[in-house]
C-alpha cells in the first residue's frame, strides 16, 4: 500500500505511523505541502495521512487551499484517510463543518474518553486513553460523521465519516522523539492556561505516555485500512 504523508511543519512528522507502516510493509511517503510544488496523483495515492501544524485551516494561505482540494479528490475516490490535529480540522472543513477557535488551548497530555455513540464492538480506541494535545481550535462534526471520543475540555476530539475516514484532534502517534520535536518547534504556545502542561511536565512523561499510545496507534490505523469502521 502507498502511504502519502502531508505534513505542514519541520516538527510534526509521521512519527509512529511511519512504524506502522514499515512494521505492515506499506511503503510511506512524507510530503510537506506547504514547500511542495504538486501534490502527488490522487490515483497513486492508496490512503492519505494529513499531519498537523501551528496554522489555521481558515489562514488565507494558497497551498492550504490546495492541500484542501486533494483531500476532498481522495474523498471522491473513496480513499482512507487519516486526519491528525490540523489534518483532522482540514477534513471537517472540506466535509462542510465550521473550525474556529475553541477559546482555550489545550496542551499536554490530557484524558480522552471514547463518546457513547463510537461504534465500541468494532472501535479501535480504549474507553479511556491519554494522548498528547496541542490545538487552540476545534470543529463542528460534519454531516453524517460519528463521534468518536470527547475530553473534559473539548466536545470534539475526533469523528469517522464515510466508513474509511478519520479525523483525530490528538496525537496517538506520538514517540519520545516527536514529542520533543513538537516541545522544541511550539514551545511558545504554552503560557499558563488551565488545560495546558508545562514543557517539563510533558517531556517528563512522553517515554511512558508514548509506549502506552503504540498499540492505540497500529488499531486505529489497521482499522482504518481494513474498512471495518461502519
Amino acid at each position: 500500500m502507498r502511504v502519502y504523508c502531508l505534513t505542514h511543519v519541520a516538527f510534526e512528522g509521521p512519527a509512529r505511523i511511519r512504524t506502522w507502516a514499515e512494521t505492515r510493509g506499506h511503503e510511506l511517503r512524507a510530503l510537506r505541502a506547504d514547500l511542495a510544488d504538486a501534490l502527488p496523483d490522487v490515483h497513486a495515492t492508496d490512503m492519505l495521512v494529513v499531519m498537523g501544524g501551528p496554522m489555521s485551516v481558515n489562514d488565507p494561505l494558497s497551498w492550504l487551499s490546495s492541500e484542501a482540494r486533494f483531500v476532498e479528490a481522495c474523498l471522491r475516490e473513496s480513499k482512507p484517510i487519516l486526519g491528525v490535529c490540523l489534518g483532522a480540522q482540514m477534513l471537517a472543513k472540506v466535509l462542510g463543518a465550521r473550525v474556529y477557535a475553541s477559546g482555550l488551548k489545550e496542551i499536554g497530555w490530557w484524558n480522552v474518553t471514547r463518546s457513547a455513540e463510537s461504534p465500541v464492538a468494532n472501535s479501535p480506541l480504549p474507553l479511556n486513553f491519554t494522548p498528547l494535545h496541542w490545538h487552540g481550535e476545534t470543529f463542528d462534526l460534519p454531516v453524517g460523521s460519528v463521534p468518536l471520543a470527547r475530553s473534559e475540555a473539548i466536545a470534539n476530539q475526533a469523528f469517522v465519516v464515510n466508513g474509511n475516514t478519520v479525523g483525530l484532534q490528538f496525537h496517538i502517534e506520538a514517540t519520545p522523539e516527536s514529542v520533543e520535536e513538537i516541545v522544541a518547534g511550539a514551545r511558545a504556545d504554552i503560557d499558563g492556561g488551565p488545560w495546558q502542561q508545562t514543557a517539563e511536565t510533558i517531556l517528563a512523561e512522553r517515554a511512558t505516555r508514548a509506549r502506552a499510545l503504540e498499540s492505540t496507534c497500529f488499531a486505529v490505523l489497521d482499522w482504518l485500512i481494513a474498512g471495518r469502521t461502519e
